[in-house]
């Protein structure tokens, strides 16, 4: 992966690359995930108790393959019942297909089913040779290496006979590797059974960026047509980048380009490549094409952008406008409030029906400490204006366009605080002619 992060824990659209296999099983009704964990273990187990406080972990001290893995966890492993066991980088994985083999072992009754496709180049994979076994790439003469059946590395196993079997793997040359498919045994025999005809693309392992960015865009599709047929609307299905943590109601809209991330949870429009993460956009609620907004509450009729932000602890009420480059953090703005252009609202609490100019600005920060402002219901401040806080704007007052404002403004007042304009009549024309007028030597 040429990356420090540990291959597993690589996102996937809010969940790690493991978190993937996880849910894929639990959705399956497996009721007990076991991770095996090594490479940065104390990274992987918080991240999958995040997303699941059941899953339990086995580690193994010495990795020595994949038989030795699995041995790692037969502590944990139930002396009856079915074991299931999967790689931790094959994120497409789905549940039908978990079912499919659990499914199909429980109604063969063989100690050992192994799930397996069919490619086209088969270079890499573990050869499915029945009467014989699973014959891995390093091993196959002509013939094997001809078959085209692989091994999906998905099994379904019985306790009982691993409990058995895998304290006696012996090691395989060259690295003293114990082989977990060494326990299939002869393929369709008494003991074991080859399921056949699962779609190789459940089974992508992910082993570079190039494949995390392919296995991504699947999983994108997947997310995103589950959405839409749940009634939300897409312009482009594969337009669009929602996290699996995102929630989405029917009647939301999601346009082209748009980015929905984190624990959002959308009931309104998210425009053209807009940027939402860890929002709540309620019915009615509009977020227009560019703007970003990260942990901000957008109520009905509210309206944010175009090429607006929104940073945390902003509050946008039913039918209040932010527009185009205003920046809203910590900050309440009341219902109907309007703020159409270019301003920025830090720390402020901004009453009903208020409008604020474009230019203005809440000064906030001395250097040392943030301050609040508080803006009443219905005042006016003018354009270009600097709110000094703390201060309060009271209802109904108005704040003259320019001015600085440093004091606080009684109820229905009218502050105008800027140097007097004075104008020197013919001074234009004067100044312009001795500019023109050559220099001299």
């Amino acid at each position: 992966m040429r990356s420090p992060l540990a291959k597993v824990l690589h996102p996937l659209l809010g969940r790690p690359m493991v978190g993937w296999i996880v849910a894929a099983l639990r959705e399956a009704g497996v009721d007990d995930v076991i991770v095996v964990v090594h490479h940065q273990e104390d990274a992987v187990r918080a991240a999958l108790l995040q997303q699941d406080p059941a899953v339990r972990f086995a580690r193994q001290d010495n990795p020595m393959g994949t038989g030795d893995a699995l041995r790692s966890a037969l502590a944990l492993v139930p002396n009856a019942g079915t074991v299931l066991v999967t790689a931790g980088d094959t994120p497409l994985l789905r549940s039908a297909d978990v079912r499919r083999l659990l499914d199909a072992h429980e109604a063969g009754g063989k100690r050992v089913t192994v799930a397996s496709f069919e490619v086209d180049d088969p270079h890499g994979y573990g050869r499915i040779v029945r009467g014989r076994g699973i014959v891995e790439q390093v091993d196959c003469g002509p013939a094997e290496a001809a078959v085209r059946e692989v091994n999906s590395g998905l099994y379904a196993f019985e306790a009982a006979y691993l409990h058995t079997a895998l304290p006696l793997l012996q090691p395989h040359a060259p690295k003293g590797e114990y082989y977990l498919t060494d326990l299939a045994g002869a393929l369709d025999g008494a003991d074991s059974k080859v399921e056949s005809g699962f779609p190789a693309s459940a089974f992508a392992g992910v082993n570079d960026r190039a494949q995390l960015a392919e296995a991504r865009g699947v999983l994108k599709r997947r997310v995103n047509r589950a959405w839409a047929e749940a009634g939300v609307d897409f312009a482009d299905l594969d337009g669009a980048l929602v996290d699996v943590t995102a929630v989405l109601h029917p009647g939301a809209v999601v346009g082209f380009g748009a980015v929905i991330a984190g624990s959002c949870d959308i009931a309104g429009t998210i425009g053209p490549n807009a940027v939402v993460r860890d929002c709540v956009v309620a019915a009615g609620a509009t977020i227009h094409a560019g703007s970003v907004c990260d942990g901000g509450r957008v109520e009905e009729g509210a309206v944010v952008g175009p090429m607006a932000r929104l940073r945390p602890g902003a509050v946008i009420e039913p039918n209040a406008h932010i527009g185009n480059f205003v920046e809203v953090k910590n900050t309440r703005v009341r219902r109907g409030a309007k703020a159409n252009h270019l301003a920025y609202l830090g720390d402020a609490d901004i009453g009903e029906a208020a409008n604020i100019g474009a230019g203005t600005i809440t000064c906030n920060y001395d250097g040392y400490r943030k301050h609040r402002t508080f803006v009443g219901a219905g005042a006016f401040i003018g354009s270009n204006s600097a709110l000094v806080a703390p201060i309060s704007v009271g209802a109904g007052a108005i704040v003259g366009a320019g001015s600085t404002v440093t004091l606080d403004v009684p109820d229905d007042a009218i502050a105008i605080a800027r140097g007097p304009q004075k104008n020197h009549e013919g001074s234009a024309r004067r100044l312009r002619a001795r500019l023109a007028a050559p220099e001299r030597s």
